[in-house]
């Protein structure tokens, strides 16, 4: 049998479900955007899957290792969890062109935003109905990866995140 598609909602880290303060990767340096919990929770009871699609080359440029980007994701999900909302996965993309590490170093990386990659991956791994998916990121590389993915993207130019996903996405 196969699954239902469901729409998903792929959110940018940085500057989308947290205040962008410069390769954030410990928990002390967390801090939500204003709504950015409330909207997860609404997405989650919208049946929508809800995705983190991330850059993160503070690995690949040596600033701190992949296992704090897996911390900081799980005690996002803890958070989460305490008002039972939930991120269905995270993708990161720790690769860039001038990494430090031959592994993390990469001309033009698949995953790397405005590269689709990350959101390609999910919606192989998960029964996402793409027409009906929306990308939301702060910058224009965010925009460019979920068209490139064949999904609509809006860019959020900050302040309430719940507030903007209510006037921006109709409900289901």
């Amino acid at each position: 049998m196969t699954p239902l598609l469901r729409p998903a909602l792929f959110l940018d880290r940085d500057g989308v479900l947290n205040e962008d303060r410069g390769y954030v990767h410990r928990w002390e340096d967390f801090r939500w955007i204003d709504g950015a919990r409330e909207a997860v929770a609404t997405f989650n009871a919208r049946d929508w899957w809800v995705f983190v699609v991330t850059n993160q080359s503070g690995v690949g440029r040596g600033y701190y290792a992949e296992d704090d980007v897996h911390a900081l994701h799980a005690r996002m999900i803890e958070d989460l969890a305490a008002m039972e909302a939930r991120i269905d996965a995270f993708y990161h993309c720790p690769h860039h062109p001038e990494a430090l590490e031959d592994r993390y170093r990469h001309p033009d990386p698949p995953d790397r935003k405005p590269n689709p990659g990350m959101l390609l991956r999910a919606m192989a791994e998960w029964p996402v109905d793409a027409a009906r998916s929306v990308m939301v990121g702060d910058k224009p590389i965010d925009l460019e990866a979920g068209r490139r993915a064949g999904v609509r993207s809006l860019l959020f130019p900050g302040g309430d995140l719940s507030a903007f996903l209510a006037a921006e996405v109709a409900g289901d």
